[in-house]
């Protein structure tokens, strides 16, 4: 029994790789600028089964998911998360407050989305909204509503290729380029006839993520990471946005690892001279105890 990466999880206190064991549980591994990262892949990456309410339901027939996958899910155990989901609009009756948002990816790239307001902003944090701003809060429904109205009024979509969050990174544009597209349409949004009664609207008041995300320490032309089987990934941490972990290699060379395909695979140590040889995509494991020391 192998502990299994299951991906990058954001909090407040930062960016974070999760590990699962079947009888050590759960384990995090910060992320911080600056430190080492390097670990082999193992031989198959395999489903990573279900997490709802704090409690994790492993894959009952130990599925394998494929390599390039974004999801680490088989389809059975996807089906059970969206079950009982939010975002399936199948948890309808969820008595926690929400809060809708105006989220700010790229020039003309902004959506509208809905988060628990427990939360307190992590889910842009996971979605790497560079830019945000709250729009109002409101009961689960109220908010849903919300989000359906300002889709269709203002035109803006609930989501759409990652690629182009990514590619908005570098050259970085400026806050001031963010904050008036953002005020811009807070405006328009909250003059949108429509919007829930039960829905308190907030006054503009911008997020940037420039300093958590570490993005002024994003190289130009960071090359992505195929992951794959017995490939070698090593680096030191220069920046994580959203699912994203920028590493920059000894040879100065800066690659980009997606969290969201690093979920499902054991993952082992290497030495501090291991050589990165997994296959770069440019634009132009032990038992028992502790996770292994990889960071």
């Amino acid at each position: 029994m192998e502990w299994l990466c299951t991906g990058l999880r954001w909090s407040t206190a930062g960016p974070s790789v999760l590990w699962r064991h079947p009888l050590h549980g759960e384990r995090l591994s910060p992320l911080s600028p600056g430190r080492r990262l390097g670990f082999v892949l193992g031989d198959a990456r395999h489903c990573v089964g279900v997490r709802r309410g704090g409690r994790h339901t492993p894959c009952p027939t130990g599925a394998s998911v494929p390599p390039a996958a974004v999801s680490a899910q088989c389809a059975d155990c996807a089906r059970l998360d969206r079950s009982r989901s939010v975002a399936a609009d199948t948890m309808a009756d969820d008595p926690r407050p929400y809060d809708v948002y105006l989220a700010w990816f790229a020039p003309g790239l902004v959506k509208a989305g809905i988060t628990a307001a427990e939360r307190g902003g992590v889910r842009l944090l996971e979605q790497a909204a560079l830019s945000y701003a709250l729009l109002g809060r409101g009961p689960l429904m109220a908010a849903r509503r919300a989000e359906a109205v300002l889709g269709a009024a203002l035109g803006v979509p609930d989501r759409f290729p990652y690629a182009a969050k990514r590619a908005a990174r570098c050259p970085l544009p400026p806050r001031s380029v963010r904050e008036d597209e953002l005020g811009a349409l807070h405006a328009r949004a909250c003059a949108v006839p429509g919007l829930p009664e039960s829905l308190t609207v907030r006054a503009f008041a911008p997020v940037h993520h420039d300093e958590v995300f570490h993005l002024e320490r994003i190289q130009p032309g960071a090359g992505a990471a195929v992951l794959s089987a017995r490939c070698v990934v090593a680096g030191r941490v220069a920046a994580v946005a959203g699912p994203d972990v920028y590493l920059t290699a000894e040879d100065g060379v800066s690659v980009v690892v997606d969290g969201r395909r690093l979920a499902g695979w054991e993952l082992g140590a290497v030495g501090d001279d291991a050589e990165m040889t997994v296959e770069v995509e440019r634009e132009d494991g032990r038992p028992g105890g502790e996770p292994p020391a990889l960071f």
